[in-house]
């Protein structure tokens, strides 16, 4: 792993990714990696690995937060928040109780850019999609959206 200069993690249930990672001390290598300058990245599964937490439905049909993943990431993370009508509310609630922390949250097809644990960038393969911070305010949880820079299209 310290010899990459990428890990991309592919989607699925990020709740059966974490205990095998960690059942095989995968997450300390992971950590490792990170800390050496290695970039960590991923869709859907693949993203909130990284985070403190953030909102699945990889314990059953019904989405709710997961609060123990690596925390390379101080903040929640909030996936396909536009093509999933649950994910938006539900990463809502659990930011403003408390359970999980300010939030970074996606549309499908962006991506965060982050410079050690600070977001520096969101990006976009698509027009129309967006990023967006959730955070509490009070006892209720408030949605920045951040647009996103378009990336190129692929060369034909």
């Amino acid at each position: 792993m310290l010899e990459r200069n990428v890990v991309w993690v592919r989607g699925g249930s990020v709740a059966n990714l974490l205990a095998v990672w960690r059942v095989h001390g995968l997450d300390r290598i992971m950590r490792r990696a990170w800390e050496a300058g290695v970039v960590l990245s991923g869709v859907s599964a693949g993203s909130l690995c990284w985070f403190r937490g953030g909102t699945t439905d990889s314990f059953g049909p019904e989405l709710r937060p997961l609060t123990d993943a690596l925390g390379f990431l101080p903040y929640g993370n909030g996936v396909h928040h536009d093509s999933d009508a649950g994910r938006s509310p539900l990463v809502h609630r659990p930011v403003a109780d408390g359970t999980l922390p300010t939030a970074h949250c996606t549309d499908d097809g962006v991506g965060l850019v982050c410079r050690g644990t600070e977001l520096v960038e969101a990006v976009a393969e698509l027009p129309g999609r967006g990023a967006y911070i959730v955070r509490c305010e009070g006892d209720s949880a408030v949605e920045e959206r951040i647009e996103p820079r378009r990336l190129p299209s692929p060369p034909s």
